[in-house]
């Protein structure tokens, strides 16, 4: 009996990632499917996570229109997909100038946007502007900017194309959004204040166009870290705040929420939190125990306060 489970064990193992590998594969050719000759607008594409949904949503085969506010920096994503691309199974992507902070200009490039294939599909709001400091120091004029960047203009081009979709009566918008849609972190009330205000408008918006056949998802991590940041070591047990924190920071890999986007489009799912278990249990805890968060945030912002930083 010994024996044979033994040699059973090998081959148990073997199944199992033999099952994997189809389920990867299939879930694979599954994504390409749901995308494949879909007009898909992607915002700030020059970011670290706006490149990688391009470059996940490029070999899906779909019909890219990449925007963002700097022309250099698009035209090198744009070589670096067409690069590694199999010109016989994708579309060459579409460039588009576009500053969502600047309001004024989002109306005309949302008619550019749609004189590129005369649709639009699926629509990835994933532009962000970030600021970190005191609320008293931070002048209004930042906090204005902050609110265009993260709010006035996402929502400005999603008027602007929904139509598009309402008539034709299919589509999908998606918003990138951020843990602190849902709970307010000490020392980024501006960019907090932005992610609510997104987040309650993509809440809303989801009900009102759900007769039209428009799908509104949103994908909400903790953080989105870049490439070659990762968390730093110390002395972070010396206080429950300083614990959480840095379970709250570790943050999510573009790589990760670029494929968590595709899985979103592709099982069109209406919300995605993406966080590890210590930020999921803060947003629960604010919300059934406010009075313990509240006083666990104010602790950890008197502690902030009453140590010098380093450097």
């Amino acid at each position: 009996m010994g024996v044979t489970a033994v040699l059973m064990l090998p081959l148990l193992l073997l199944g199992i990632s033999g099952l994997l590998f189809i389920y990867q594969e299939v879930s694979r050719l599954w994504s390409k499917s749901a995308v494949q000759n879909k007009v898909v607008v992607i915002t700030d594409a020059i970011s670290g996570l706006g490149k990688e949904c391009a470059r996940v949503f490029h070999t899906g085969g779909a019909r890219l229109v990449l925007c963002g506010k700097n022309w250099e920096r698009l035209e090198m994503l744009y070589d670096a997909l067409i690069s590694v691309a199999d010109p016989s199974k994708t579309f060459t992507p579409k460039l588009v100038l576009l500053d969502l902070s600047d309001i004024s200009c989002v109306q005309d490039v949302a008619k550019e946007v749609l004189d590129c294939y005369g649709c639009v599909d699926i629509l990835i709001n994933n532009a962000s502007v970030k600021v970190k400091g005191p609320a008293h120091k931070i002048s209004l004029e930042l906090d204005k900017k902050i609110m265009d960047a993260n709010y006035f203009g996402p929502i400005t081009l999603t008027k602007a194309l929904l139509p598009n979709m309402i008539s034709r009566r299919t589509g999908q918008i998606v918003l990138v959004n951020n843990i602190q849609g849902k709970l307010g972190i000490p020392f980024r009330t501006a960019y907090a204040a932005s992610k609510h205000a997104a987040l309650g408008f993509f809440d809303c918006l989801r009900a009102e166009v759900e007769e039209y056949d428009v799908l509104v998802s949103t994908v909400s991590p903790t953080f989105i870290r870049s490439y070659h940041v990762y968390p730093g070591h110390g002395n972070w047990e010396a206080s429950i705040w300083k614990f959480f924190f840095r379970k709250l920071t570790y943050g999510v890999h573009p790589v990760d929420v670029a494929e968590e986007v595709m899985r979103t489009v592709r099982r069109k799912k209406q919300e995605v939190f993406m966080a590890n278990p210590i930020p999921k249990a803060a947003v629960y805890i604010r919300t059934f125990f406010p009075e313990f968060f509240f006083a666990v945030v104010a602790c950890g912002v008197r502690e902030k306060l009453s140590v010098p930083e380093e450097g």
